[in-house]
This record gives C-alpha cells, structure tokens and sequence, in this order.
C-alpha cells in the first residue's frame, strides 16, 4: 500500500508557473505507475498526464501538452508536476495517483486506473 501527499498548489497569475510534487510513502515507489489528474468545479476529474515506472515513459493530455512536465525521483519517493505558462482553465484542484504495475512501460490515462489518490491540492490560476 502507498500513501500520497501532494504540495505546492496556490494562487498564480496567468503566465506564471507551479510545481506540484507528490510524495508516496512506502519502499516499492519505482514499481508504481503515475498519474496527475484534476478536477475544477462542477465537472468531472480529468486525465493531466501519467509517468512510467522509471519516469523515461510519459503522456499528456492534449490541453496541457507543451506547458506541462511530469518528472519522478524513485530516490525521493516523488514525483513532479511542473506546470508553465498557466492559464485560468488550469484552475483545479490537482491530484495524484498511483498504480502498482509490473509493466514497466505502463501509462494510466483514466482514473479508475490508480489505485491510490493523494487529497489533492488547490490551483488557481487568476486572468
């Protein structure tokens, strides 16, 4: 079983940029899958991009592509959202999931694909 702790959410203006990271608890963090989803107000959680288990595998999700980076340290338990030129529809709240996987190039693109969820972390984006 894994725990996750996601951190680094807040306010930014639109342009600016966050860094989200997700830490996991446990000794086995390099054999899960991961995933970053959000969820705004009013509609459904949706995909934002997934990492591989050693992080040279990733995908994104069209709206974010170019702007968004996921990044993973199996060293640190953690793995990164790093998101730029930010604009008012990122606004969300962001979560992290996890997905035991023995597949090492596995790449989760919808939520009921993880296992785990951290609490989630606010971003707000303003215009």
């Amino acid at each position: 079983q894994v725990q996750l702790v996601e951190s680094g959410g807040g306010l930014v203006q639109a342009g600016g940029s966050l860094r989200l990271s997700c830490a996991a608890s446990g000794r086995t963090f390099s054999s899960y899958a991961m995933g970053w989803f959000r969820q705004a107000p009013g509609k459904e959680r949706e995909f934002v991009g997934a990492i591989n288990l050693s992080g040279g595998r990733t995908y994104y999700a069209d709206s974010v592509k170019g702007r968004f980076t996921i990044s993973r340290d199996n060293a640190k338990n953690t793995v990164y959202l790093q998101m730029n030129s930010l604009k008012p529809e990122d606004t969300a709240v962001y979560y992290c999931a996890a997905r035991l996987s023995m597949n090492s190039d596995y790449l989760g693109l919808e939520p009921r694909k993880y296992d785990y969820w951290g609490q989630g972390t606010q971003v707000t984006v303003s215009s």
